[in-house]
């Protein structure tokens, strides 16, 4: 296994890490819990192929994820725990310590260590860091490194590459997590600059959140030799020389067995790869300008269809081929809303038209939701029950 330096932790990472997010569960809704005899074998083959990294937070897994890596790596004490670097974020934001403390001792018991080597503010948005993080929070955070229990301060990312640059240059945090795949490439130059400054990059979904962990025609012929979207996918992020890590999401013992087998293959892009892959997606790019770009203003509707969500799905599979996760997507949604992006399933469209007369694109809103529906529906399920929170306009 490859190795990185970690920006100027001192730190040398994995090219691949590995990331606690989707673990294996067994159980029903609250009772849910991490399987532990398929979650544990899975971390402990990573960490003998030469993973050295694993990822969790407080919230992952039904909140048991942080138990399943401490048991995980209790189990592997004495084959080289000392070699495996454990990191976790901490999700508050506010103004109570006694809050965020206990964020930390609770890790620092499910975990099974005694210091974290990586600590994150969990989510870092610039207002956030502004608000609670400079004035107040980081003075917790230097207070738990100066008394052992944490090593390195850093965070992960959620906002626009003007915040990510705002946040490298208050030299407060060494190294960051954030997101960048084929499909999401917003941040790359922010990459680069975190990169010179000395901060390492982790970057969190190279597999697009499971959007690049099916097959497409349309990806798979991007590279000769590459048929496989996920290889395509990871490849393409630990090619770019500024990325310290890919932490990659697994949930199966195939999937480490294929990441290994990627992470593992010194062979980089190459150039003409990289240039193929750049002039494809910039005339796939091209298509989206054809379809809805997002910008809310069909909403709210009164059948509470989230028309914009919806149309990212479905432009996902229509122009990058990604069916097999568009169908996935949407049938979860036919099946009931989902927290994050509340929707009814398109067939509840009413006909209204006043989605059309909103749109500054003169979108035939209807008939596209109808063309979605036959294209990504289970018609074996009834229509999804609408949601209790209408979707806001922008």
């Amino acid at each position: 296994m490859l190795h990185r330096p970690l920006g100027r932790t001192g730190l040398a990472v994995s090219q691949l890490g590995f990331g606690a997010m989707r673990l294996p569960m067994v159980g029903e809704g609250d009772a849910a819990r991490v399987n532990r005899e398929l979650a544990i074998p899975m971390i402990h083959r990573a960490f003998a192929a030469g993973v050295n990294y694993i990822d969790t937070a407080v919230g992952y897994c039904k909140a048991d994820s942080q138990r399943a890596v401490g048991d995980a790596l209790k189990g592997w004490r004495g084959r080289g725990r000392e070699k495996v670097i454990v990191s976790t974020k901490n999700p508050y934001y506010g103004t109570d310590e006694k809050e965020w403390w206990k964020n930390l001792t609770d890790s620092l018991e499910r975990l099974q260590v005694d210091c974290i080597d990586i600590y994150n503010h969990h989510g870092v948005r610039w207002a956030k860091y502004e608000e609670f993080v400079a004035p107040v929070m980081s003075r917790w955070m230097l207070k738990a490194k100066d008394q052992g229990l944490i090593k390195h301060i850093c965070c992960s990312f959620h906002d626009s590459p003007d915040a990510l640059r705002k946040v490298v240059d208050t030299g407060y945090v060494e190294s960051i997590t954030l997101q960048y795949n084929l499909l999401d490439r917003s941040l790359e130059d922010g990459i680069a600059y975190a990169h010179q400054r000395g901060i390492g990059v982790v970057v969190m979904g190279p597999v697009g959140g499971g959007r690049l962990g099916a097959d497409s025609e349309t990806l798979a012929q991007l590279v000769p030799g590459i048929q496989r979207v996920p290889e395509l996918a990871l490849r393409f992020v630990l090619s770019n020389q500024n990325v310290s890590m890919a932490l990659s999401g697994m949930s199966t013992m195939q999937q480490v067995e294929e990441n290994l087998a990627t992470a593992e293959d010194a062979t980089p892009l190459s150039e003409e790869d990289k240039k193929a892959i750049d002039e494809h997606l910039a005339r796939l790019a091209k298509l989206a300008d054809l379809y809805c770009t997002g910008c809310g203003y069909c909403l709210p509707c009164p059948k509470e269809i989230n028309i914009p969500h919806l149309f990212r799905i479905y432009n996902h599979a229509k122009i990058y081929g990604l069916w097999d996760h568009a169908r996935k997507a949407y049938r979860s949604i036919q099946r009931g809303p989902i927290p994050k992006k509340r929707s009814a399933a398109a067939d509840a469209c009413s006909d209204c038209g006043a989605c059309e007369t909103k749109c500054p694109q003169n979108l035939p809103v209807r008939k596209q939701l109808q063309e979605l529906h036959e294209a990504l529906a289970d018609k074996t399920l009834t229509p999804s029950p609408a949601p209790k929170d209408a979707p806001h306009a922008h």
